[in-house]
């Protein structure tokens, strides 16, 4: 037995807490899997999963053996990916998740210059609404906007996204320039931003000189994905408060005016997070080293 082998698919299972999705995972045979486990339950003369017909559970000496299994395992990792870095060009499939409009609109259009410097590398690209598995997707690492809630990831800041409110054209004639944020209360229509796990509306946030406005304006249109919000914005609806990359675009061909410019609204971080038993692959390493790079150049925080 391939004793090696054995604890990483024990490793999977325990972690995705079913054969056929450590199976997935792993690109092999379920009964591969299962006879896997087997073998090393008998190796060991102890019982570590208990099986049944929807869920596999660890037992308590599994529970104990997948703890030691991990820290040699990671160890081994740490010391191939040491040796390894500076001499290898990464290869295999990395698994990416991130919101759709920070895909179309940044990561997939830069994406040739990637692949360009890692031609060995498939990138698998999720676009994610809600929560993520990361262990049960098999997640390699994903882009968040805002803090990570999740204690579990290892997360670093790679940059910080600038906000914009803006109008069209048409709406500013029709409904008039709003002068200070409290006029936005009564007299104007917007359109709003959920995001679907929650379905908590974004209200529109101000600072000026240390003085903070949250505006719960007149909402006509609420949207999940920010390229129809967009839309919306330029189709005179009403006014929205987004992320400045996603107007960019439509600001320089004049589909859209900055409303209130002198108003700001906090930077929101964006972080990097990936599974912390997969912070040393060479190939989400250099990723996020790519990432960071392009967040430079693309320069969110300007007009």
């Amino acid at each position: 037995m391939d004793q090696l082998s054995a604890m990483r698919i024990f490793i999977r299972v325990v972690e995705t807490g079913s054969f056929t999705r450590a199976a997935d995972g792993l690109t092999i045979p379920k009964a591969t899997v299962s006879n896997m486990i087997r073998n090393l339950e008998n190796h060991l003369h102890a019982k570590l999963i208990n099986r049944s017909t929807r869920r596999v559970s660890v037992t308590l000496d599994g529970a104990l053996y997948y703890e030691q299994a991990l820290d040699i395992v990671s160890r081994l990792d740490e010391l191939d990916h040491s040796l390894n870095r500076s001499n290898a060009l990464p290869t295999g499939r990395l698994r990416l998740e991130m919101a759709g409009t920070f895909a179309a609109s940044l990561i997939v259009p830069a994406l040739q210059e990637f692949y360009d410097s890692y031609p060995d590398l498939q990138i698998d690209l999720g676009v994610s609404t809600g929560e993520i598995d990361y262990v049960g997707d098999n997640i390699d690492c994903a882009i968040l906007v805002g803090t990570p809630e999740n204690s579990s990831l290892v997360a670093r800041r790679v940059g910080d996204l600038s906000f914009v409110t803006c109008a069209s054209p048409s709406y500013i004639e029709k409904y008039g320039r709003p002068d200070h944020p409290d006029d936005i209360r009564v007299g104007h229509r917007a359109v709003g931003h959920f995001r679907t796990s929650s379905q908590q509306l974004t209200p529109f946030r101000f600072t000026r000189d240390g003085l903070s406005v949250d505006i719960d304006p007149d909402y006509v249109l609420t949207v999940n994905d920010r390229r129809t919000f967009i839309e919306a914005v330029i189709a005179g609806l009403g006014m929205g408060q987004t992320p400045l990359f996603t107007a960019k675009q439509a600001i320089v061909r004049g589909d859209l005016v900055q409303v209130l410019p002198e108003w700001e609204r906090e930077d929101v971080p964006i972080f990097v997070v990936y599974p912390q038993n997969r912070h040393l692959a060479n190939k989400v390493r250099v990723f996020v080293d790519w990432l960071v790079k392009l967040l430079k150049v693309v320069k969110l925080n300007e007009l």
